[in-house]
């Protein structure tokens, strides 16, 4: 076993070494990272960072298959989504959603279900109108690839 003199030490030859040390907390490091990167972002993280990305929000429970659909087509194509199918008023839902600071909000009704389409609200509460589904998801793809948030 060496002995420690100073900066140095005494190896086993007889020889004095410099101490290396090696430091390694993967944990504690990515909590950190995240942590710096919440405090950054102020919770309002980019699309591609987002841990979900679009929340679909039904107007009431005729229009709860249509948007459980949607929310699966945005899961296949690759999209974290979620479906908020339940029985509360669609203001209650959108200021939630916004709370949580969500980069889109979907909103289906009547209409949207009629015409096949999604009405489409960003995080700051700007409402973009509708999107036809297959056009909203290149919209995802293209502000994804630029980094642009919305």
């Amino acid at each position: 076993m060496p002995r420690l003199l100073g900066a140095e030490y005494v190896a086993a030859d007889n020889t004095r070494k410099v101490p290396v040390m090696l430091h390694r907390a993967i944990v504690g490091s990515m909590e950190r990272f995240i942590g710096i990167l919440i405090e950054h972002y102020a919770g309002a993280m980019p699309l591609w960072l987002a841990p979900v990305q679009v929340a679909v929000l039904n107007i009431s429970e005729g229009q709860a298959e249509y948007a459980a659909g949607v929310s699966e087509v945005l899961r296949q194509a690759g999209w974290r989504c979620e479906a908020d199918l339940r029985n509360e008023k669609i203001t209650y839902k959108i200021r939630e959603h916004s709370l949580q600071k969500l980069p889109y909000q979907l909103i289906v009704g009547e209409k949207e279900k009629a015409a096949e389409k999604v009405a489409v609200r960003t995080r700051s509460g700007e409402d973009l109108g509708q999107f036809a589904l297959p056009e909203f998801i290149a919209r995802l793809h293209s502000e994804a690839q630029s980094g642009r948030t919305a």
